[in-house]
């Protein structure tokens, strides 16, 4: 028994534990969104692991270059000390973990945690820790066996490089070809069965003027899921003006899911027919909406639109895939883009040839990747002799183009959580303390509004930050980041890898959950609505799109 303990001793690296122990108690602070302890736990022993494994490899460097190395049984005698110093690591930053989470929490209007289960936490840092560090040393076993293999026929060196190059495919052929593609398989078949669900309570609709009904040219069925949902919710024309006070319009929404044409140009085509069917080209207001990766379009924001403009708005929707957000991004990453060029080719196509003075202002929107696709579906050198109003953008996924160009060129002393883009012009950011309406200049012809949060994780993922601090962390802080959030080499890039999972769990208001009240001000700005320039009006709106969620 005592050979075994000595033998597992000898084994571990006093370094990897050292790091590994560093990392498991920088995982536990707090990043954008709260955890809970399953995740927690999780995300602790992969950077256990992650520290353990940098500990190795500097151990390997250290012998590489031929420095001293301690005899063997100095050498259990510093394991032995490192694993006790790793031990009062741990506990005591198990011990801070509920404080560091309620630092986010309480920004958060969430309650407190009483216990942020250290315990579990602990156990399932350890399994994770002890699964990886197995097939750490299965994989080098597996290189050992080939190499010893391999050396018998050939110089010992490129043995070694032959066994590393055959381990390295097998685990590429293992994770790409057998993981990742039967999880996409089951990803693929879940969702594609959520998009053809036909739900209860959702009827089809008999008005003439709504997409699906029996005079319209999409069918019921074909639209999809999250297409009827967009279409049968809403306000109507009657809640509108009992808000008001004022007459209202029916508003008109029209939604083409995958399954209503064969290839991204019939659906296209499709939608702007029905657009012409229903009279789109007859509001004053016109969107064309890039949904999200699974075909959702977030009443949040387009509700408040409505409102605002009295019913007098159309807007469309196509659908580019049934997958969510992340996974659409992973396997089709061009796709979303190619259809909302589609659509906006088409669209436009038609609104340019209508008659300047009479035609309606034209407008984009998307969230999250729905933002992105919106944003490359138009090129702004070919619509710059007649160019549409503007776009709403909310949540951009930190890949965003033209996201990316204004948030690094912004005004030095403005945050990159709300940047100052030159003299708000064009181009201005908000959150949910507002910011769209402060510029030093007049809007241009043109007005993009980001609406975003700086606790959304899927704006704010730095894949630079496993070796440098983001800028968005340092002072001052945007109002819902905690200020107990430090940068830790490797260890802030996977817990904000963590957070992109997460970014919708978080209460209305934060993270990726964008609440309708925040919406209002941005398309104010954007669509410049007649009768709200009475701020008790506009926030008598952001009070009842607030009682309406709870």
């Amino acid at each position: 028994m005592q050979n075994t303990v000595l033998r597992i001793v000898r084994s571990l690296s006093t370094l990897g534990l050292v790091i590994g122990s560093l990392f498991f108690a920088a995982s536990l602070t707090p990043s954008l969104v709260p955890r809970d302890f399953l995740l927690q736990g999780v995300l602790s022993g992969g950077n256990f692991a992650a520290g353990y494994f940098l500990g190795i490899l500097l151990d390997l460097l250290w012998r590489y270059l031929q420095l001293p190395v301690p005899p063997d049984r100095a050498r259990v005698k510093m394991v032995a000390v490192a694993l006790a110093a790793s031990a009062v690591v741990i506990v005591w930053s198990l011990r801070q973990a509920s404080v560091w989470q309620d630092s986010i929490r309480v920004l958060m209007e969430l309650e407190p945690v009483h216990s942020a289960r250290p315990l579990e936490t602990g156990l399932i840092a350890a399994l994770v820790f002890a699964l990886l560090l197995a097939l750490a040393r299965l994989v080098r076993w597996l290189f050992r066996f080939l190499s010893e293999r391999l050396a018998r026929r050939l110089p010992s060196r490129v043995a070694g490089v032959i066994g590393l190059t055959i381990v390295v495919l097998l685990l590429w052929t293992a994770v790409d070809g057998l993981l990742f593609q039967v999880a996409l398989r089951v990803a693929d078949s879940t969702f594609r069965g959520l998009d053809e669900l036909m739900e209860p309570n959702i009827a089809q609709p008999t008005d003439p003027l709504k997409t699906g009904s029996p005079d319209s040219l999409i069918d019921w069925e074909g639209i999809g899921r999250m297409g009827r949902d967009f279409v049968a919710s809403g306000p109507d024309a009657a809640e509108i003006a009992s808000f008001t006070g004022r007459p209202a319009m029916e508003p008109l929404r029209v939604y083409v899911g995958l399954n209503s044409a064969e290839t991204v140009k019939e659906r296209a085509a499709l939608a702007l027919e029905e657009m012409k069917r229903v009279g789109a080209f007859d509001r004053s207001i016109l969107v064309i909406v890039t949904p999200t990766g699974t075909g959702w379009v977030d009443p949040a924001a387009m509700d408040p639109l409505e409102y605002l403009h009295g019913g007098d708005v159309a807007s469309v929707a196509m659908q580019y895939s049934y997958l969510a957000s992340w996974l659409s991004l992973l396997v089709e990453p061009g796709y979303g883009a190619e259809a909302a060029r589609a659509l906006f080719s088409a669209v436009y196509g038609h609104w340019t040839s209508l008659p300047k003075e009479s035609r309606p202002r034209l407008y984009l929107h998307g969230l999250s990747l729905g933002a992105m696709n919106s944003d490359l579906s138009t090129d702004i050198y070919a619509v710059l002799s007649d160019p549409f109003q503007g776009a709403l953008w909310s949540g951009p996924p930190f890949t965003s183009r033209s996201w990316r160009a204004a948030t690094n060129a912004r005004d030095p002393g403005s945050p990159e959580w709300l940047p100052r883009f030159r003299d708000g012009s064009i181009v201005r950011f908000a959150n949910q303390h507002g910011g769209a309406a402060e510029a030093p200049a007049q809007w241009g012809p043109m007005r993009i509004v980001y609406l975003q949060y700086a606790s959304d994780p899927i704006v704010f993922f730095e894949p630079d930050a496993g070796y440098r601090e983001p800028q968005w962390m340092q002072v001052p802080r945007g109002p819902d980041v905690s200020p107990m959030l430090r940068w830790f080499p490797i260890v802030t890039l996977l817990q904000l890898g963590v957070d992109i999972a997460l970014g919708t769990t978080t209460p209305m208001g934060y993270g990726h959950v964008y609440a309708p009240e925040h919406y209002i001000e941005p398309w104010i700005q954007v669509t410049q609505p007649p009768g709200w320039e009475q701020p008790a009006d506009v926030e008598r709106l952001k009070a009842f799109f607030r009682a309406k969620r709870g």
